[in-house]
């Protein structure tokens, strides 16, 4: 192997690494029936005339395993806190005492929890396009290094080291979302 061209496999490695944490993230705000305090990270409250994250509008703490508070720091957002989580699609009716409101969170029907593992294999599958996005990254840099004089053996293991790369990853995307499934479909 020569040691003047090099692809850099470390930079791959990172990129498709930010798709499994942006999958992982995705995951979390999927609404498996359990609270979490990352179920309500996406909704953003209209607060002194800018679109804001809530946790920057109060704190969210979950109490029990059914339930999410959200204990609102300025008590004149209280009402905008709780209408941008009844329109953000969370499906979860917000109930309000002073400045905590407070979201219960029902049970899950199997129709619903059926549609739930539906998109999380969608985001599952954005994750693994992403992946094959840097896979073709890295081929298209070997194909460069080839036409710049890099050996056929070189070729050949700068594309085998790149496969096994997005193999690991497209494995850790499968587990992952296999493992979401399961936690989605557990009454």
């Amino acid at each position: 192997m020569s040691d003047d061209i090099e692809i850099d496999t470390d930079d791959l490695e990172r990129r498709m690494d930010g798709a499994m944490t942006a999958l992982k993230h995705e995951f979390a705000s999927l609404r498996t029936g359990r609270a979490s305090a990352t179920m309500v990270e996406p909704v953003m409250v209209d607060a002194y005339g800018q679109m804001t994250p809530i946790n920057q509008v109060g704190t969210v703490n979950v109490p029990e395993p059914r339930m999410v508070t959200i204990n609102v720091w300025d008590k004149g957002m209280v009402g905008k806190v709780e209408k941008a989580i009844r329109e953000s699609g969370l499906g979860i009716n917000p109930q309000t005492n002073g400045t905590i409101i407070m979201l219960p969170i029902p049970e899950l029907n199997e129709e619903r929890r059926k549609e739930l593992t539906k998109v999380a294999a969608q985001y599952a599958e954005h994750a693994r396009v992403a992946i094959r996005n840097v896979r073709r990254d890295g081929m298209d840099q070997i194909k460069k290094a080839k036409g710049n004089g890099m050996s056929e053996d070189d070729v050949k293991f700068w594309e085998s080291s790149v496969q096994e790369l997005t193999d690991k990853h497209i494995a850790l995307v499968d587990k992952a979302l296999e493992s979401k499934q399961a936690e989605i479909m557990q009454v």
